[in-house]
């Protein structure tokens, strides 16, 4: 039993069957158009930002198993702000601002990549990664935002989204 690797950069939502994809997969025998569909609706979260695919091939049977590597957290926070990159002086220097929900939408692409076992264990963690950036949270730094969720003022948000948090954990 030999297993082979197919790596490609796609478009969130957005893989063909175009080359480099569709030959790599046709050469191993798979229904090409299956798997690519299979890869859209894995990477539709991730909609027009790049992201990595491997699809894992046994060459034997024909099975398949297809992991999606996420952007980086950095990329994603700097996309739901609207910001190119970061800053040089996250300090001083702030690049955009965020709201609270964005983090949280943030922390749920993650999840599988993090090792919070809590949505606001996760979303702290991002609130971290924010602050070292530059960017702001609803106005306010990352670190103020950090205290009011320790604090439990953001609950009835973050229970919005415990459901989803708790999918596919």
């Amino acid at each position: 039993m030999v297993w082979k690797t197919v790596r490609a950069k796609v478009k969130g939502g957005q893989a063909s069957t175009a080359p480099p994809l569709g030959p790599a997969l046709a050469q191993h025998g798979l229904d090409t158009e299956k798997v690519v569909s299979e890869i859209n609706e894995l990477t539709k979260g991730f909609e027009g930002m790049e992201v990595t695919v491997n699809v894992y091939v046994n060459t034997d049977t024909k099975e398949y198993r297809i992991e999606v590597k996420s952007p980086s957290t950095t990329s994603l926070l700097l996309k739901a702000a609207g910001a190119e990159r970061p800053s040089g002086d996250p300090t001083h220097k702030k690049v955009g601002n965020l709201t609270l929900e964005d983090v949280i939408k943030v922390a749920l692409l993650k999840k599988h990549e993090l090792t919070a076992k809590t949505l606001k264990a996760a979303v702290k963690t991002i609130l971290s990664t924010a602050a070292a950036i530059g960017l702001t949270v609803d106005g306010k730094e990352p670190k103020d935002v950090l205290k009011e969720v320790d604090g439990g003022a953001h609950d009835d948000l973050l229970l919005k989204y415990e459901d989803e948090w708790k999918k596919g954990r």
